[in-house]
């Protein structure tokens, strides 16, 4: 198909669907694969907002705008298998010289030189149309909507409980704000894990999209009615889910004044953007908006002051006995900077819950299906349940996932598996294609918040045992090593999850075509990929990754 009959049919913006079926519209699945999830990042039923070319996180595109969309879908039409596109912050800037087996797009979004690494000075090159900020999985191409967050979040709130709560969340209340394209996997996950959820988000929008694709199950503007259906839930101890219109600092407020301590709480607000995340309390959504625009230091002046306000409610609820952690957003040094000084009182949820997974070279493996089949992901979920019969919680898991999850554009799904198990999932998948079982290719790729892609001093690094919180020569070698290895696309950005100037992590995404170069592929991409993270936790002097990379002979 030619480019412009493409993107009459699957990008006229701002309506973005990705082709389904085996046929193809690029000269190979190489190219195909990458346009399809591109495209599936946009459509409505997985992006915040198509038209702005928002995925998630408030500001996180797929592409710096509509031109430059365009100029990617035509270039990945007509590229061959011997060349590589590059892609500057959302703009294709070039094409290389490679080979079949090397990465067929390369991707660079929102890095900066440390010194001007700052909103201030992004914002200032978007502005000029410059930069564009890609989040983590936004402009990586591999966004599949709530679900791509869902099972960390279940894993996190799993570990809590078997920590705090003798491994049960039965008639517990989970508190927390931000129901957007990350924190909406919160509600979900809580009922799943077997709490109940009482979560706010000013916006009512993002609210109703957690209620169409079942992500949440109540739904008010009242707080008494939010606080009456979530006390009746834990007296009867069932885990139901309820989604509050307000400010998360006012709920916070009028539960400590009714005595209403949550058992745990948490925070997913955009907080990682002051200005284009994160709305101050007492401003309406419309206010926000034209402040934003009119005023932006004052508006950020008002973010870090709420910030400061949230993060001080969160702490007296912490002294009264919730369970307290923060979940990766920096909502603890914007409200250091607005004047909380005890805001790193409570830690992130990854030195707390998650870094044991890091340390076996876990974490979120997630694939999706070209052919737009729902009947592949189950043929896979099958799969997946046959090879790894002693893996009794990914079991549980994958069974919940398909009673309980809505795909949200293409089918995909996720699940955690650590040094070996990702190798051999991506083995059996590419048999599972190259025999006809799934009806077209697969993609296996993974959330940048993973075991070693990632420096964030206030998340995925915070309190490493040597102190090396801030070296991002580690997601610089992975994303070298999973070039090397011939992933189908990779990616370095920075500031994702956290904001500018707090972090850089490097993608993959890998293709499952049922080829011979594909297993070649899958099998040094789906090694060096968790090999990265037991070469960092071991160097950090993690015993436990220590004993992982021996077993697997990685250490020297």
């Amino acid at each position: 198909m030619n480019p412009t009959d493409f993107i009459k049919q699957y990008a006229k913006h701002p309506t973005y669907k990705a082709p389904t079926g085996h046929q193809l519209n690029a000269k190979s699945w190489q190219t195909e694969a990458p346009l399809r999830m591109l495209l599936n990042n946009l459509d409505e039923e997985v992006a915040e907002n198509p038209d702005q070319l928002v995925v998630y996180g408030g500001t996180g595109q797929a592409a710096r705008n509509r031109e430059n969309l365009e100029k990617i879908i035509e270039m990945l039409l007509e590229l061959d298998d011997n060349h590589s596109l590059l892609i500057q912050s959302g703009k294709a800037v070039g094409v290389v010289r490679s080979h079949p087996e090397a990465p067929r797009v390369l991707i660079a979004n929102s890095n900066l030189v440390p010194a001007w690494a700052n909103w201030e000075h992004f914002e200032d090159l978007k502005s000029r149309g410059l930069m564009m900020f890609g989040q983590m999985t936004a402009g990586s191409w591999i966004y599949i909507g709530s679900q791509g967050i869902l099972q960390g979040t279940y894993e996190t709130f799993a570990a809590c409980a078997n920590t705090h709560f003798g491994g049960s969340l039965r008639g517990k209340l989970l508190v927390s704000g931000g129901l957007g394209g990350m924190g909406g996997a919160q509600p979900l996950a809580a009922t799943m894990a077997g709490s109940v959820f009482l979560g706010a988000d000013i916006d009512p929008k993002r609210i109703e999209k957690r209620l169409e694709t079942r992500y949440i199950d109540k739904m008010t503007h009242r707080y008494t009615e939010a606080r009456d259906w979530a006390l009746e839930a834990m007296k009867k101890g069932e885990n139901i889910s309820i989604g509050l219109v307000s400010d998360i600092g006012d709920l916070l407020e009028r539960l400590l004044a009714d005595g209403i301590i949550p058992d745990i709480l948490t925070d997913q607000t955009s907080a990682h953007d002051p200005v284009f995340g994160y709305v101050p309390n007492g401003l309406s959504l419309a206010e926000a908006e034209k402040l934003r625009l009119s005023d932006p230091q004052l508006y950020k002046q008002k973010s870090l002051k709420s910030m400061a306000r949230h993060v001080g409610l969160m702490l007296d609820l912490k002294k009264r006995g919730s369970v307290v952690f923060d979940y990766g957003n920096n909502l603890r040094e914007f409200a250091r900077q607005g004047g909380e000084s005890h805001s790193f009182d409570f830690k992130g949820f990854v030195p707390e819950y998650i870094r044991p997974l890091f340390c076996e070279g876990k974490g979120p493996f997630r694939w999706a299906a070209l052919s737009g089949d729902p009947e592949d992901i189950y043929t896979t979920d099958h799969a997946l349940m046959e090879a790894f019969p002693e893996n009794k919680q990914l079991i549980h898991w994958l069974k919940q996932a398909r009673e309980k999850i809505a795909f949200q554009g293409l089918p995909c799904r996720i699940c955690w598996l650590g040094m070996g198990e990702r190798e051999k999932a991506g083995l059996i998948f590419n048999d599972l294609v190259k025999s006809g079982k799934v009806k077209a290719p697969l993609v296996i790729g993974r959330d940048h918040l993973d075991c070693g892609s990632v420096a964030s001093p206030n998340r995925e690094t915070e309190g490493m045992l040597d102190g090396s919180d801030a070296v991002s020569d580690w997601p610089l070698l992975n994303l070298m090593s999973n070039t090397a290895g011939g992933a189908t696309w990779v990616s370095f950005h920075h500031g994702g999850g956290v904001g500018m100037g707090y972090s850089q992590h490097a993608g993959m995404v890998v293709l499952v075509d049922g080829t011979e170069r594909a297993e070649k592929c899958l099998r040094r991409v789906l090694h060096n990929d968790p090999a990265m993270g037991i070469y960092r936790h071991h160097d950090a002097g993690y015993e436990a990754a220590t004993k992982v990379g021996e077993r697997f002979d990685l250490l020297i």
